[in-house]
């Protein structure tokens, strides 16, 4: 991906006296490896598929707490956070829902089939994060239900030196401390890295109607391990274990004011705790020659999540648990030809997924749910360039779920070199979604479920070009996209107003513009800049959460010495959410301020929301005002 690459050329160039040798290696290096465009690694300029790579330079620029703040800059993506940092945090693909979105960490799924297959942003900090690629559009064809609409893969630190210490210290407003560290070391024939970081704040009240002055904490505690060993020349190892652990305190967004008629106090005062732990286990082997390659892994990913309500005197007294397990065992299997000309891959996949529900505040209905439903897949992928300037792939996926009918998804997609600096690329294809457990079986509240709801299915194209320009200092992306779903799910509500899914009748339509630039200025600065238009309507009306336009504008300037500096400007058009409520535009601007002090020490600044720009992502949620964040990073 051009645009990171010359972002981390400017950081290069004060060192790197030609300017064509850098770019052509830094280029080389990040798009080596994008192992969520294709069933194995391809180069990103291999994929028709509109990719954005964030990567180191890039997250040590920004220095965001949270990896759902660094994607608010990617086309096509929009993000909805209930209030502060640590809160229920939702992101959306060109339209799509939330759990349309499959996220991958070192290869784990990690879509929670307790939270309605969804990741909640919130709980996922940019620690010990090493590179994240987003791959827009529906990848159903290669990786099932969960990657609707798109994929985020998101890569942890692996340790590439013989001993490195990285660690971090931040405090800032609101009460908030985050302190971390990864360990490495790397010996001939194996690797180890540890990763550790905690964070925590006492937040803010973001529901102000209630006329209390209850702020909303959060806590979050995370634990990488990665090991690799390399057994032979061409057989290598390796296992991953992950924890994400913490809390976050919040409001009922319907809760009134003192006084009011149904008044509550302890809805204001709710909480929620969370655990994930996740694991990896792969083996891969490449030939001699390079043309074949298999990999086989197992992986696991379990999520524990409770909430609670609390009295005036800080008595429980209601909570709900819910637990979720996903294991995965695939074999992915490929050949090359003529100079990897042609590549022919194939995944076989068993997928086994476990629900548990038990208390909650369900009304007057048996809360207590134990179910499951076991996936096996098979997927075919052929890549080949018949000449050298054009790529074809095409793929294919069978599912056979046990709860639901046999699902048949496919993809085609090319691209063509007009010269050195033009490429047009398009893709057409399928996908579906399965039904999640909450909406299956869930109960709570006035929520009901709909054990008879069916797989949404999508039939979707787009089409790109990439221009680069100014002796490859200015990179132009456009991408047009279209998607039409049958059976979408939605929450539909009586005159009792019980909500339950239901697949509605009709298409619903997502569709519009991606636009995406990256210009190297000159030595000391580099502007990039991004906008979607995004028209997302069910039956005609617009769907809640989608605004229509979204914005962002970036400006890194490196002085000649060890200081840099990071403006950041993004806007979120005007959207609906619930009960036909309309949420305000609103434009925020952040800025990072990063000064190398030796090579061993560097200190930041993070000003966040700098004007102190009111604004709501979820109706009846305010978010944070202006903060400031100062931290320090030591290596070794």
């Amino acid at each position: 991906m051009k645009r990171m690459s010359l972002l981390s050329t400017a950081i290069m160039l004060s060192t790197a006296p030609l300017l064509s040798q850098t770019v052509n290696s830094n280029e080389t290096e990040i798009q080596e490896v994008l192992v969520s465009a294709s069933l194995i690694p391809i180069a990103a300029s291999k994929s028709a598929s509109a990719i954005t790579v964030i990567d180191s330079e890039q997250l040590k620029n920004r220095a965001a707490l949270s990896v759902s703040d660094l994607l608010r800059d990617v086309p096509g993506l929009a993000v909805s956070r209930s209030g502060v940092q640590g809160s229920l945090t939702q992101v959306r693909v060109r339209g799509a829902e939330a759990n349309h979105l499959l996220v991958l960490i070192d290869g784990v799924e990690v879509n929670d089939p307790s939270r309605d297959d969804a990741l909640n942003w919130g709980t996922l900090t940019t620690s010990d994060i090493e590179r994240i690629e987003v791959i827009r559009g529906p990848q159903s064809a290669m990786r099932g239900s969960d990657a609707m609409a798109g994929v985020v893969n998101i890569i942890t630190r692996t340790a590439n030196e013989p001993f490195s210490l990285n660690a971090f210290a931040e405090v800032g407003s609101f009460a908030t401390k985050n302190v971390g560290f990864n360990l490495g070391h790397k010996a001939d024939k194996y690797d180890l890295s540890l990763g550790v970081s905690d964070v925590e704040s006492d937040g803010d009240n973001i529901i102000a109607n209630t006329g209390t002055n209850d702020d909303d904490g959060y806590q979050n505690t995370s634990i990488n391990f990665k090991a690799g060993l390399d057994v032979s020349d061409g057989l290598r190892l390796t296992l991953s274990v992950a924890q994400n652990e913490g809390m976050n305190e919040y409001d009922d967004e319907y809760a009134t004011k003192i006084g009011e008629v149904g008044h509550s106090a302890f809805n204001d005062r709710l909480h929620s705790d969370f655990d994930r732990l996740s694991s990896r286990l792969n083996a891969q082997y490449v030939s001699a020659d390079g043309k074949w390659n298999h990999k086989v892994s197992m992986s696991e990913s379990r999520f524990d999540n409770s909430d609670f309500k609390y009295s005036d005197e800080g008595v429980v007294v209601a909570n709900g648990t819910t637990e979720s397990n996903k294991q995965n065992s695939q074999y992915v299997g490929s050949r090359l030809w003529a100079a990897s000309v042609q590549q022919l891959s194939l995944l076989l996949e068993q997928e086994k997924e476990e629900y548990k529900q038990a208390g909650g505040w369900a009304s007057g209905n048996d809360a207590n749910k134990f179910v499951g439903r076991n996936t096996d897949s098979v997927a075919l992928e052929y890549r080949v360039d018949p000449t050298n300037n054009v790529t074809l792939a095409v793929g294919a996926r069978h599912d056979n779920n046990d709860v639901f009918d046999d699902a048949n998804t496919w993809k085609f997609e090319g691209i063509y070199r007009l010269d050195d600096g033009t490429r047009l690329r398009g893709s057409v294809g399928t996908a579906i979604k399965n039904p999640t457990f909450g909406e299956l079986y869930g109960i709570y509240g006035s929520f009901q479920s709909n054990p008879d709801l069916i797989p949404e299915k999508s039939q979707s194209w787009e089409f790109g070009i990439d221009k680069e320009l100014l002796d490859e200092r200015l990179e132009l992306k456009a991408t047009y996209f279209n998607a039409e779903l049958e059976d979408e799910i939605t929450t539909v509500y009586d005159l009792n107003w019980v909500a339950s899914p239901e697949n509605i009748q009709g298409i619903s339509k997502q569709k519009g513009l991606e636009l995406a630039s990256s210009w190297l200025v000159n030595d000391v600065f580099v502007l990039d800049a991004s906008f979607t238009y995004s028209d997302s309507t069910q039956e005609g009306v617009d769907e809640i959460r989608r605004a229509k336009n979204i914005g962002s504008v970036n400006l890194l300037w490196r002085s000649t010495g060890d200081f840099t500096v990071n403006v950041n400007a993004q806007y979120n058009g005007e959207q609906t959410d619930i009960n036909s409520k309309t949420l305000d535009a609103f434009t925020l601007v952040n800025v990072n301020a990063n000064w190398t002090a030796t090579d061993k020490l560097n200190v930041y600044l993070r000003l966040d929301n700098l004007f102190d720009e009111s604004y709501q992502e979820v109706f009846g949620y305010q978010t944070l005002g202006f903060g400031a964040s100062l931290g320090v990073r030591f290596s070794l």
